[in-house]
């Protein structure tokens, strides 16, 4: 049995690019930043960012063009794919990407078209703000974890 599946949670680092195909499909295109935060053996904290390439089809596409901007944070399920093309200048090009099965948007951005979603009338938007989590600067043992 085999497995393709990817979860990203993180943020947008571009506004998406919406396109139709010569068949008529809209297809969306948007990179999403996630990052990693621990501390190296000295102690110091250190901090890793990833950026991921996530391709989005259908309506999906139509309601991330029309519901995500720059720094909106999004849920993305999918699996993995590798294109390949030749370039312009003849060389072989290839590229991973996240392919969107199903998206969760998150919360909006401050700022987002003054919190109101676009035909909707005046009906503003709410969502909830992110819990944050301090775990402290402390290590976890493993005769903490209670399994």
């Amino acid at each position: 049995m085999n497995l393709n599946k990817v979860f990203i949670l993180g943020r947008l680092t571009g506004d998406p690019q919406l396109r139709s195909t010569t068949s008529g499909a809209q297809v969306a295109s948007f990179s999403v930043a996630t990052n990693r935060v621990w501390n190296d053996q000295s102690g110091a904290k250190k901090e890793a960012v990833e950026f991921h390439n996530v391709v989005v089809w259908g309506r999906q596409a139509e309601v991330a063009s029309r519901f995500l901007i720059k720094g909106s944070l999004v849920l993305i399920e999918g699996r993995l794919q590798t294109r390949e093309w030749e370039g312009k200048d003849g060389q072989k090009r290839r590229t991973t990407e996240v392919v969107c099965e199903r998206m969760q948007l998150g919360p909006r951005p401050s700022g987002m078209r003054g919190n109101v979603a676009p035909d909707s009338g005046s009906q503003p938007l709410s969502a909830p703000e992110i819990p944050t989590i301090d775990v402290g600067d402390e290590d976890i043992k493993a005769e903490d974890l209670p399994f």
